[in-house]
């Protein structure tokens, strides 16, 4: 697995080390997993805005993608 060596502020690392003693990992795990789940949310908000635009663009498949997504699919997506 790849590595990355990052620079945290005092503040950030002080809150990832509690983040990840109340999960019980280490904090490069705990670092992993935040990271993962920020990036799966940015996919999230670009399918959003993807889906969006095309709407507004009038393509023709827009309001079919529109109708397969359900009600807390979109509510997932407004999670910060």
């Amino acid at each position: 697995m790849p590595r990355v060596n990052i620079m945290l502020d005092d503040d950030t690392m002080s809150r990832l080390s509690r983040h990840a003693k109340h999960l019980g990992l280490p904090s490069a795990a705990a670092a992993r997993s935040l990271i993962q789940e920020a990036l799966a949310r940015r996919e999230r908000l670009e399918q959003r805005r993807k889906l969006a635009e095309d709407y507004a663009a009038g393509r023709e498949d827009a309001s079919r993608l529109l109708r397969v997504m359900e009600p807390g699919q979109w509510d997932l997506l407004d999670e910060d």
